[in-house]
């Protein structure tokens, strides 16, 4: 091969190569981020699903009625406190991984499941109740985002 022919290789490569890998690379990236959100939603759906193992084992509090349980022994409200403040710990860790202001349609979804969900346990009185106690030393956008969904449901 003569100069000319590998000079004109160098700049086919350099023309079409180099652009073709940086957007081959991009796209990678862009996969990879997919696959961790996906990874990362899909880690706070399961420790939703062990929350929800958690109240099935406790039927004596009600937990999933939206009214608030009776007469409760000293022992339940405690179990409930805890089972509470385990809630809030998982939406506040959904609230900081999931949560954006500007998010893409995916995002959104994603994000609205959890939304539901906390929309679902702000209708319960008794938790509505407790959220002040809750949310002490929690992350400030969360406190205000969660207290705004509570005030709906009052």
């Amino acid at each position: 091969m003569s100069f000319e022919t590998w000079e004109m290789w160098s700049y086919i490569v350099t023309v079409i190569g180099l652009p073709l890998a940086i957007i081959v690379f991009l796209y990678e990236q862009h996969k990879e981020r997919n696959n961790e959100e996906d990874a990362v939603y899909q880690l706070l759906s399961d420790n939703y699903q062990d929350f929800l193992k958690v109240t099935l084992d406790n039927p004596d509090l009600r937990l999933f009625s939206n009214e608030k349980t009776p007469q409760l022994s000293e022992e339940q409200r405690e179990r409930m406190l805890i089972i509470f403040n385990m809630l809030i710990s998982l939406f506040e860790r959904a609230y900081l991984l999931l949560y954006e202001r500007h998010m893409t349609s995916k995002q959104q979804r994603r994000w609205r499941s959890w939304e539901d969900y906390m929309h679902e346990w702000c209708q319960r009185e008794d938790f509505r109740a407790t959220l002040p106690a809750l949310l002490h030393g929690e992350d400030p956008d969360f406190v205000d985002y969660l207290r705004s969904l509570a005030a709906e449901h009052q």
